[in-house]
Formats: C-alpha cells, structure tokens, sequence
C-alpha cells in the first residue's frame, strides 16, 4: 500500500480543524491534493504540490532530534514512499533509518499533524512546485537513537533555542507550554 491523496486530504482537514490560521497559505494544497483524489490521477501537468513527510521528535530534555546536513543539522523529511501506509509511518521510516531511533511515541491527542509549511519554488531541492511539509510531533528518551550516530555526529539532539525553523521552533515552544 501507499500513501493515497484522500490521505492527504484526511490530514490536511485535521490540521486545518486545529490551526484555522494557516487556512489561507494551505488551500491551494488542499484542492490540489482533493482533486487528485477525486480524479484518481494528476490533471496538473504535474505542476502540482510535492507532498514531503518529516518527524519533529523531542527528548525529555526538550531537545529536538536533527540529522547532519550540508555541514550542519536539519529536520528530516522526504517523500512517501509506495511501501509507506501513512504520512506519519513514512516519517519514521526516515528516522530510523537515518538515524536508527527505537522506542518513539505519540503524545495522546498529538496523533495528526503538528505543523504544515510550504515553502515556494525556487527555495528547496524539488524542483519548480511548491513544496509542502507536513510535520509529525514525537517524542523519545535521548537513548532512542544509537548511540554511533550520535558519536559520529551524523544524529544530534539540538536545543529548541537553535533550531532555524521559526514556524517549527514556535509551534513547539507553544506545545511545551501548553504540556506543563
């Protein structure tokens, strides 16, 4: 099985029910996405969102889980892949095998996703289409990734001050706040 656009209409709806203020920005995803779905096929000339997946996971020390990249660190994210049967399990498939990370969870009520960003043409790797994040909150004791990559330096745990994110670093200190 693979991930299905009336999945990613699924969890758009969900995050929109939850964050109404980022309506404006995901609409055109949204009707994109839908109308895949109800199609069954891209009618875009495939000018239409590429949909990446990534997991936003957190330590009890609050510290967020990054990977090396381009001689620092970054969230992970990458496209579905067919073998993937949700957005959020294609999220930590990249984790553990990028970053061998075990023992992961969800927060109860924290199921759907944590943030949605886009980012324009021209300001990411995938080419000329927009590129639509769609972000799963987790979390995980800082032994949940082996400890090799963190030796090596290929996995960090970053404090939430350094992450370069805005949305991703203000949506998370609005969710500790909210957690304590």
């Amino acid at each position: 099985m693979s991930v299905r656009d009336d999945q990613i209409v699924r969890e758009l709806s969900h995050y929109l029910h939850e964050h109404p203020a980022d309506r404006m920005a995901l609409l055109p995803v949204y009707d994109a996405a839908r109308d895949h779905s109800q199609r069954r096929a891209c009618t875009h000339g495939r000018r239409c969102p590429v949909v990446v997946t990534g997991a936003v996971v957190l330590d009890e020390r609050h510290r967020v889980l990054c990977l090396r990249h381009e001689g620092g660190y970054a969230l992970a994210e990458a496209e579905p892949e067919d073998a993937d049967d949700s957005l959020s399990e294609a999220a930590l498939r990249l984790l553990a095998e990028e970053a061998g990370i075990r023992d992961v969870w969800t927060q109860p009520g924290a199921e759907g996703p944590f943030l949605v960003d886009v980012t324009r043409p021209g300001q990411h790797t995938y080419g000329p289409r927009l590129r639509v994040g769609i972000r799963y909150l987790f979390r995980a004791h800082s032994g949940a990734v082996f400890p090799s990559m963190i030796e090596t330096g290929a996995a960090a745990w970053v404090p939430l001050t350094e992450i370069g994110i805005p949305s991703v670093r203000s949506r998370l200190e609005r969710h500790l706040i909210g957690n304590r």
